[in-house]
């Protein structure tokens, strides 16, 4: 038999972004987690595009687009490189204090498998078709790393990316 909760279920995030109480910097913070499936990789990346969006970082720009990919790239290295069955993967997307740096975290649980730099060439011969997400991400983000997972087994891997001037990105919406 099942029974009735005491009360709503509670949204955890909500839906727009809300002002803060007190006047100061607007924080701009996207943070979920997500399956740890090829599902959970595409709506992350969907989610972190309608975000972008909404913060003045439009569709179809090349920041977006950018960043979008540098999503795509590292949360499809959590599905298939820090898969633990049972353990979601987390999201962090967020703009630091300086207004021009986008921060993009993924944390999986599976601390064995830890990212290698990539080689500084792609192979001669481009047959080899997978691992290149790493070389990919190197190649767009201003900065990227990785660090243990500060609060049980796994790993954290981020990367930076520098968008262009607030003016310059108003034209880019108008292209």
């Amino acid at each position: 038999m099942t029974t009735k909760p005491a009360g709503p279920t509670s949204i955890t995030q909500p839906a727009t972004p809300t002002r803060p109480l007190t006047p100061g910097p607007v924080t701009r913070t996207f943070e979920m987690r997500f399956t740890s499936t090829p599902r959970g990789a595409r709506l992350s990346r969907r989610l972190t595009a309608l975000r972008l969006d909404a913060w003045g970082i439009p569709y179809g720009t090349d920041p977006h687009d950018t960043l979008v990919l540098i999503v795509a790239e590292l949360t499809a290295n959590a599905v298939r490189h820090g898969h633990v069955p049972g353990r979601d993967f987390h999201l962090r997307v967020h703009v630091l204090a300086d207004g021009r740096t986008v921060r993009v975290e993924v944390t999986d649980t599976r601390a064995e498998r830890l990212p290698r730099r990539p080689a500084t060439a792609p192979e001669a011969d481009g047959a080899k078709e997978a691992g290149r997400g790493l070389l990919l991400v190197s190649r767009l983000a201003t900065r990227w790393d990785w660090h243990p997972r500060g609060d049980g087994p796994g790993k954290t891997v981020w990367a930076e990316y520098e968008l262009p001037s607030p003016s310059a990105l108003v034209s880019l919406a108008r292209d």
